[in-house]
């Protein structure tokens, strides 16, 4: 009996220019931003390594460094926060650094859509199966996304994609899975259509952020084929996979915000705050103000 490949690497496309929140992202990169007290690429990387992930790639772009930094060792901070006492705060840093050598770098030099931006990393992914975390779509669950998503990794030995249901009026703004089998957690992914009218949709399952795909998909994104908006999507190469392997999408247990939008990264600090026992108390109270 073959056993799945381990899943050690994932790929954070990062490059986007966070145009919808400017003025904000004017000189910080929108991955930068936070909910709470965690920037969201933080959050991401955290998701991975609950999955037993140790390599990054971050395919970024120009005037991203903070990103990288992020990670890094900040020895006057360390130095300061030692002199003062203030141990836990320490502890906290030491706690989110990564290895050395665990992260690494490749530029999109041109917006041309998130399967070049996979394409980009395609030395790192090697032939490995590799998770893609989007920093822009943020879980909140008991068992972190990606966690859950290896786990069905490892029990079908092929891609799987976290899936939400949308409502039935809208699967023309999103990308719907044709499905064969269904248990009501996994369901069997048979085609990717991307944005049918309500009354041809085949399904009512839309693929969030969250990825695990065989290495294969390259080969298809190398090919450079253009989709819509003129850019080289994920999605028409994942639907060639379709058939070669088994491919599956998770209902996850979990709350997805979408932090590209406004509304969405709003919604995301009252969650997100309200699951900490040390601020919902307060952020309960001070809501009563406002609704």
């Amino acid at each position: 009996m073959m056993t799945a490949k381990p899943l050690r690497k994932a790929v954070l496309p990062v490059a986007g220019l966070g145009t919808r929140f400017l003025p904000a992202t004017k000189a910080m990169p929108k991955e930068m931003l936070t909910v709470v007290d965690r920037p969201l690429i933080q959050y991401a990387v955290d998701e991975a390594r609950a999955a037993g992930i140790e390599q990054f790639c971050m395919v970024s772009g120009r005037g991203k460094t903070a990103l990288i930094d992020h990670f890094d060792v900040s020895y006057e901070l360390e130095a300061t926060l030692r002199e003062r006492g203030k141990l836990e705060a320490l502890s906290q840093l030491e706690h989110d650094r990564l290895q050395p050598g665990a992260i690494t770098t490749v530029r999109q030099q041109e917006p041309l859509g998130l399967g070049h931006a996979i394409w980009c990393a395609r030395t790192f992914i090697g032939d490995e199966p590799f998770a893609i975390l989007l920093p822009d779509d943020l879980v909140l669950s008991k068992t972190p996304c990606m966690e859950q998503l290896a786990k069905a990794y490892q029990e079908t030995e092929g891609s799987v994609v976290a899936v939400v249901e949308v409502p039935h009026d809208q699967t023309n703004r999103y990308g719907i899975l044709r499905i064969g089998s269904d248990d009501g957690r996994l369901v069997e992914v048979t085609g990717l259509v991307e944005k049918p009218k309500p009354e041809v949709a085949p399904s009512n399952l839309s693929i969030i952020g969250r990825y695990i795909l065989m290495p294969q998909v390259i080969e298809f994104l190398s090919m450079m084929e253009r989709g819509a908006g003129n850019e080289v999507q994920l999605t028409d190469a994942m639907a060639k996979l379709i058939g070669q392997s088994p491919f599956h999408g998770l209902r996850f247990e979990g709350e997805r915000f979408d932090c590209g939008d406004k509304v969405g990264f709003l919604e995301a600090q009252i969650a997100f705050s309200l699951a900490r026992p040390d601020l919902a108390g307060d952020v309960r109270n001070f809501l009563k103000k406002y609704t």
